[in-house]
């Protein structure tokens, strides 16, 4: 295995020299500009052509051009609208840095395009949806597993009735297999797989990517399903302050603030705060257990920005989080009675210290290369109780991430490749079980970008990665960009990525009731006996954007389908008051289908169609033999509490009196329900729609008052807590939610933002 990564190393090592003594005849370069701070930003499109000929370049998205060395002219026009020309002479062919100038000031601009709330970008070799501030602020997202209200791609449920907990889902798979990272960081994973994404205020966020099937293998091994970027406010925002306040029916209210400070021309900070609370008891369908959980949390972020003009670039921060949420029977008092047959109760307490560095430097001579480091560590403690069970966790972990990135002769060939280290210890306990365990995972990645014309691209990566338990891994993923024409683009992504499962973590909501948990685990593998999960995914998508009556629209297909080797399978069914844990003996799959439409119907008004269609099986066994402590037979079954056909409707309305107006609907079709004794249950559950709108009033340019209501059509799943009677009972279950659990809820707010 060393021999392995040694060999690994020196394959980079000649890579990354290749890309520094390729192409002798031929000039290279980066055209940018420079603001006021000494920042310099590519200037995209810019044109170099040598005097006298016909030979020319244009700048790509790095604002990095190449072209044959004309030992005849040797002087170089560079030009860009809105610049002042300049012409270079040059001597001998060498790496060139171009700084053009403002060359003029317009009194009046007229605006011909109209920023979507989620863009697209065509040259981007994935997929992926960038929801701005502007599509955050079409609902009052208090934090990010809220924030996709108005997104199709990403389905949200609950883990239970108890907690109110919400989970995501991508192309039918639960989140687990979501890579959810925090500025290209992993975050939400281990303990806080399901809570993390409470861990992230929603006013905080400028914008969240979203992206289907594998990533860049840059980013790591985990993200089967997709991947989940979210961008945090920085210190160089324009905003000075910004302030949300929000508050619904059921008491729930929160503050958030965010203030930026410029120290220096080089230093920059901001601070970022949150706060929630929520006292009021509500039980409006009479189940005598809390329709939301009692709730206090508090969350602080500080960051700081170094910036030299000598090319270093330099991150750093923490943040804390304090949570204390109590749910369960209305007359639960926790002095009283925690793990106490007096009353149901659940609480979870959460403190969580996290830091982040990212630290970059940018050749001088060399605009293009590039070496950057991410780092991150973070501290967690989790103390719960659910019932007569109580379940405590903490988990140390540590990230390193180091990125090189240049060129190989010219634009058209681009290398990146580094190598990641992964660290991870747990200790948990779920009353008298006890799981212990350390995880180191060192890894090497290479990746390379081809792009012959500006129409085409083709991302080949690998990487392998060594688990200190479960040995060697490799990792290959390939994604493919191809522009049809002027606005259709193609894309195409095949890969394989794994993970390590934390079985109590990400399935919480299995403690909300009295089911015992049935492990069939091999003792001779680390943790909790069960083998990674492994799975190749592979998929297309087309877009075709097109302008009808002056008003621009787009059209969206994807397809993918997920193909399990190895995979933990949670089975409700074998028991009604056992849930089964056990590796995966035969077939699982999941095959996804997307049609989305974005049009402008009338002048500022917006509407977005969505259809989706699921198609997740997986084996499940049956049969038990003791004796042979193996399952006879292996079933493939539909997965529970999922739809196969889904539908989504997103209007939104701006009127030019700075009133907006938004609207969304979803349908969600049948799912199906797992075995259960409950006579009032059926095997599907009905079909239903959530209605959801908001109403925003800009009243000057920095104040924007909000009011919404969630759920209009007051639908909700009937009593969602079996035996809530009897909590006590073995038939006692609040995990099986395929519905809303919350009725209607209004809610007001107001935000406040100086720049």
């Amino acid at each position: 295995m060393r021999l392995f990564f040694l060999l690994f190393y020196l394959a980079l090592c000649f890579l990354f020299s290749v890309s520094v003594s390729f192409g002798q005849g031929t000039i290279k370069g980066v055209i940018v500009e420079e603001n006021e701070k000494g920042e310099l930003s590519p200037l995209i499109g810019a044109n170099v052509i040598w005097l006298g000929t016909t030979i020319g370049a244009s700048a790509d998205t790095n604002g990095v051009f190449s072209l044959p060395y004309n030992a005849e002219s040797r002087r170089l026009l560079v030009s860009y609208i809105g610049y002042r020309s300049d012409t270079i002479l040059v001597e001998t062919p060498e790496q060139l840095t171009i700084i053009l100038k403002n060359s003029q000031v317009l009194d009046e601009v007229q605006v011909i395009y109209r920023k979507k709330s989620t863009e697209i970008s065509y040259m981007d070799v994935l997929k992926t949806e960038i929801m701005g501030e502007q599509e955050l602020f079409k609902a009052a997202c208090c934090n990010l597993s809220e924030s996709f209200e108005t997104n199709p791609s990403v389905d949200v449920s609950f883990t239970d009735a108890l907690t109110g907990t919400r989970q995501i889902q991508m192309l039918g798979l639960a989140g687990p297999y979501v890579q959810i990272s925090q500025e290209n960081i992993p975050y939400a994973r281990g303990i806080a797989t399901i809570y993390g994404l409470t861990y992230i205020p929603g006013s905080w966020m400028s914008s969240i990517q979203v992206a289907k099937g594998m990533g860049p293998v840059v980013n790591g091994f985990e993200s089967i399903a997709g991947q989940i970027n979210v961008e945090i406010k920085k210190p160089e925002e324009k905003q000075k302050l910004f302030i949300n306040v929000y508050g619904n029916q059921e008491g729930r209210m929160e503050l958030n603030l965010f203030s930026r400070f410029r120290l220096s021309n080089r230093w920059s900070t901001a601070l970022l705060l949150h706060g929630k609370t929520l006292m009021l008891k509500s039980d409006n369908n009479s189940d005598s257990f809390l329709d939301v959980p009692l709730s206090n949390q508090f969350i602080a972020m500080s960051r700081w920005k170094y910036v030299n003009p000598n090319g270093l670039r330099m991150q750093f921060g923490a943040k804390g989080i304090w949570m204390d949420d109590i749910g369960g029977q209305v007359q639960f008092q926790p002095d009283r009675d925690k793990l106490d047959t007096n009353n149901y109760g659940v609480g979870i307490n959460t403190n969580r210290i996290e830091g982040f560095a990212k630290l970059g430097y940018i050749f001088p001579k060399n605009k293009f290369a590039s070496i950057g480091l991410q780092i991150s560590g973070i501290n967690h403690k989790q103390e719960s109780y659910f019932g007569l069970r109580r379940y405590d966790a903490t988990q140390e972990s540590g990230y390193a991430n180091l990125i090189f990135q240049s060129l190989i002769g010219n634009t058209q060939h681009k290398i990146k490749g580094g190598s990641s280290y992964l660290f991870d210890r747990y200790d948990e306990t779920l009353d008298s079980l006890n799981y212990k365990r350390t995880e180191i995972i060192p890894g090497v990645f290479v990746e390379y970008t081809y792009a012959p014309l500006d129409n085409i691209t083709l991302v080949a990566g690998l990487r392998a990665d060594h688990h200190n338990y479960y040995g060697s891994f490799l990792v290959p993923r390939v994604h493919f960009r191809y522009c049809m024409a002027e606005k259709t683009v193609f894309r195409g992504s095949i890969g394989k990525g794994w993970r390590t499962t934390n079985i109590i973590a990400e399935n919480l909501g299995m403690l909300a009731s009295s089911r015992h948990l049935i492990l069939i685990s091999d003792s001779a593998l680390a943790g909790f006996g069960f083998k990674v999960e492994e799975a190749w995914s592979y998929g297309f998508n087309i877009t075709q954007e097109f302008t009808l009556d002056y008003r621009d629209g787009s059209i969206g297909f994807d397809y993918y389908r997920t193909d399990f080797e190895n995979q933990l399978i949670v089975d409700f069914e074998q028991s009604s008051n056992e849930v089964w844990f056990y590796n995966l003996e035969g077939d699982s799959y999941s095959n996804s289908l997307q049609l989305t439409f974005n049009y402008e119907l009338i002048r500022r008004l917006d509407i977005r169609l969505a259809y989706r269609w699921f198609d997740v099986k997986m084996s499940y066994g049956s049969e038990w033999n003791p004796a042979d402590q193996a399952f006879q037979e292996h079933e493939l079954k539909r997965k529970p509490l999922m739809s196969v056909n889904r539908a989504f409707i997103n209007l939104a309305y701006a009127t030019k009196r700075r009133w907006n107006f938004d609207c969304t609907v979803q349908w969600q079709g049948e799912k199906r329900i797992p075995e259960h004794p409950d006579p009032d249950l059926d095997v599907e559950s009905p079909s239903f729609f959530i209605v959801n709108s908001q109403i925003t009033k800009n009243f000057v340019t920095n104040v924007d008052f909000y009011v919404g209501v969630e759920n209009i059509a007051n639908f909700r799943q009937e009593n969602p807590i079996i035996s809530s009677e009897n909590p006590f009972n073995e038939n006692f279950d609040s995990s099986l939610i395929w519905g809303p659990i919350f009725g209607r809820m209004a809610y007001v707010g107001f935000r406040y933002s100086l720049e």
